[in-house]
């Protein structure tokens, strides 16, 4: 069984409001409605899981003022001491000024009792022992909990060792089958999903999310398609969209495979009559659709 309500997931937090990836982005994400809120965890030099989307902490962070000559700047090159000295918050905005890369646990103990989690391990090649470290932690994570990576192999070991729901990065549609050995989910470009994909990993028991989705057409086509969960940059706005869309416009055997309501047709536009020309008189009156002006 699928849900017919897709998921709706925070991609970064809630980065139009807040710097991504930071706890004020993680909290305004579950104030906008999010059901799960994503984020990216990387290790430091000394073992320590730190939420972090790239793997530089020079765009999101002041590191190359405070350690101006430790280019590229890569967070596995620095301790958590040497990145807890760092503004996290000011290239977004100052009033984010202080604002701190975030350790994995600290996220996790903030925000209990909140949304559920899309956790995706960046590089876990470079860090054999982060599969370990994670589970760890997951006791702390919410009952939700998705573990993701574009390393299948990673999460074929994560799987391996008894963990939640894992998920694999933008597989090929015949390659489905033996993802479904190993992993719950499929995350898959918004623009790349189609329709008869969704009924695919449906049919192999997968549940398919759809990344990242922040126009409006683009959240009515993948929502109507049967997805899963949409991967966000906007939660709030995408709550409004699908409380407000009550309905798709969709063939009528994908809207009730996938149970959702299709829209009504239309109804014919009014006509009113139009005097006859003079050289026609005597014959019945003509009459023509009014179209609303929009």
């Amino acid at each position: 069984m699928f849900d017919p309500d897709p998921l709706i997931v925070a991609h970064r937090g809630a980065p139009k409001v807040a710097p991504e990836n930071t706890l004020a982005a993680f909290r305004a994400a579950g104030t906008a409605g999010a059901d799960l809120y994503e984020l990216d965890v990387h290790q430091t030099r000394d073992g320590h899981l730190v939420v972090i989307h790239d793997a530089s902490l020079a765009r999101t962070t002041d590191v190359e003022q405070v350690f101006p000559d430790r280019a590229p700047w890569r967070v596995r090159d620095f301790t958590l001491e040497e990145i807890g000295r760092l503004d996290a918050g000011s290239w977004f905005d100052q009033k984010f000024a202080g604002e701190r890369v975030p350790t994995l646990r600290a996220v996790l103990e903030a925000m209990k009792g909140g949304p559920g989690l899309l956790l995706e391990v960046k590089h876990p090649a470079d860090a054999p022992e982060v599969a370990e470290r994670l589970a760890g932690l997951m006791a702390l994570a919410p009952p939700l909990t998705i573990v993701q990576s574009f390393d299948w192999q990673f999460i074929k070991r994560f799987q391996a060792r008894g963990e939640r729901a894992v998920l694999s990065r933008s597989p090929a549609e015949a390659e489905l089958t033996d993802i479904a050995e190993y992993a719950e989910y499929v995350s898959v470009k918004h623009r790349a999903m189609t329709p008869a994909y969704v009924r695919r990993a449906h049919r192999l028991g997968l549940k398919v999310l759809a990344f990242t989705v922040n126009r409006r057409p683009a959240m009515r086509r993948v929502v109507a398609a049967g997805v899963d969960g949409l991967i966000t940059n906007r939660p709030k706005a995408l709550r409004r969209a699908l409380e407000t869309h009550v309905c798709f416009t969709a063939p009528p055997e994908l809207v009730s495979m996938t149970n959702r309501r299709v829209c009504p047709t239309p109804a014919p536009a009014p006509t009113a009559p139009v005097p006859a020309p003079v050289l026609g008189a005597g014959l019945p009156p003509v009459t023509r659709p009014i179209v609303p002006l929009l």
